[in-house]
């Protein structure tokens, strides 16, 4: 069976650069090592040291193909990096806030220039509602570019590296209702969206959205820690209502894999592995999430 990943964060200087920044006596020079030492975690180097980190981490647990996400604004450069080094492994992907004004030249130069394959949105850290212009604009601008996706981040947002630094998350998760997604699914059929961690606590809103629009996909990333927030809801029952309603051909498995030396969460996988193996699924449903999807919306 093919193994794809849709979802690693790639944890650049640039990253902890932004994080450091917000750390105090952090040297203006150097904010990452600010960062890292509070952290404890292996420094990343250059963009081309850590995608060859990463393939190398890919190659030790036999998967194929993954998906990289730029964890700020404004690193789509080092994604970029790590494709051209890597294009037959690593897929791009780059975070834009809308309401910033260089937004819409920022998205284009991304998939243009850099070959990355999806803009991640994060409604509730940057404070936007979906139906804003600013986000129609750049769906403008993903629409105009066949094999490009749309990642939303709905439900609940907690950035873990955040919390470990001590960092406020001042997010409003009242900007993340998948529901929030009709429109502009509607309006842009042709974009596949990409619904993280089944909604993250939204999972019958996130569900509703797809039923009504077949361009919407999930990924099953990280713990999905949410489940705690409804009372008898276990991942077996959320895999299977899941494929209920939207069947394999929108499910990506995802790891949310992010730093090193931790590396690639291995657990999530065998989680969601066996988790899918109690259901009693076909093997052809289990190829199609933990692979053959991800290489139909992201072809090699």
């Amino acid at each position: 069976m093919t193994l794809n990943d849709a979802h690693c964060h790639f944890f650049s200087t640039h990253f902890y650069a932004a994080l450091g920044r917000g750390l105090p006596d952090a040297d203006p020079a150097t904010p990452e090592k600010r960062a890292l030492d509070t952290l404890a975690w292996e420094p990343p180097g250059t963009a081309y040291h850590l995608a060859d980190r990463w393939v190398t981490e890919l190659d030790r647990h036999h998967v194929s193909r993954a998906a990289m996400i730029a964890s700020v604004p404004g690193d789509a450069e080092s994604v970029g990096a790590a494709v051209r080094r890597h294009p037959t492994r690593l897929v791009g992907f780059f975070m834009v806030d809308p309401t910033q004004p260089a937004a819409l030249v920022d998205a284009a130069a991304a998939i243009d220039h850099d070959n990355l394959r999806a803009m991640c949105l994060f409604p509730a850290m940057h404070r936007y509602a979906l139906q804003d212009d600013h986000v129609r604009r750049l769906f403008a601008v993903a629409a105009a570019r066949p094999g490009t996706s749309v990642f939303v981040h709905c439900g609940v947002l907690s950035v873990g590296v955040r919390k470990k630094l001590g960092l406020p998350s001042p997010f409003d998760i009242r900007f993340g209702n998948p529901l929030d997604l009709h429109a502009l699914a509607l309006a842009y059929p042709s974009v596949p969206i990409i619904i993280p961690h089944f909604g993250a606590g939204m999972l019958r809103e996130a569900l509703m959205v797809a039923d009504l629009c077949p361009n919407i996909l999930f990924d099953t990333s990280s713990s999905n820690g949410w489940i705690k927030y409804m009372p008898g809801l276990t991942l077996e029952s959320v895999f299977k209502q899941t494929l209920a309603v939207m069947g394999p051909d929108r499910l990506l498995f995802g790891s949310d894999s992010s730093f090193f030396p931790r590396g690639w969460v291995t657990d999530v996988y065998e989680q969601q592995s066996a988790t899918l193996d109690a259901l009693g699924v076909e093997d052809g449903v289990k190829k199609k999430i933990f692979g053959g999807t991800f290489d139909r919306i992201f072809p090699p």
